[in-house]
């Protein structure tokens, strides 16, 4: 018998960005691929920060994967990770996070480059296929 630490899949999915239509059209391509059982959407980093806090060793409710904004108020993509990085040892599940924005910038690109929690960068928007190698590439490492 196989005990293997697999997800449960479709996973917990958080999507951090203050752009409505982005978070609508990523929630569609989220539900039409069939791969979450739950999509959290939030505005800003601090809400999503906040929600981690709350639900510390509650693994059902804590997010598998996060796409994460650059630019948004109150808390930015890079302060959130500043707090993530700060959160992580206690949160107790892995969460592989994703950037995404609109900046082709190559300084936004080597910055989240040195974040080692930060999996990739990607620019938007994210399609449906690109959702698929994301979902793959994360299967694969429980395999």
């Amino acid at each position: 018998m196989e005990t293997s630490k697999k997800p449960n899949k479709p996973f917990v999915i958080c999507i951090i960005d203050d752009d409505d239509v982005y978070q609508y059209t990523a929630t569609k391509a989220i539900e039409e691929e069939s791969i979450a059982k739950k999509i959290l959407v939030f505005s800003e980093g601090e809400q999503a920060i906040q929600f981690l806090i709350d639900n510390m060793g509650n693994d059902d409710e804590i997010p598998d994967i996060i796409f994460l904004d650059i630019v948004m108020p109150v808390m930015d993509g890079w302060e959130f990770m500043e707090e993530y990085i700060k959160l992580k040892p206690r949160i107790g599940k892995k969460i592989t996070i994703y950037m995404v924005s609109s900046s082709v910038d190559v300084s936004d690109i080597e910055r989240a480059k040195k974040i080692e929690e930060i999996t990739d960068y990607i620019i938007k928007p994210i399609t449906r296929s690109h959702l698929k190698i994301i979902v793959e590439d994360i299967m694969k490492e429980f395999r």
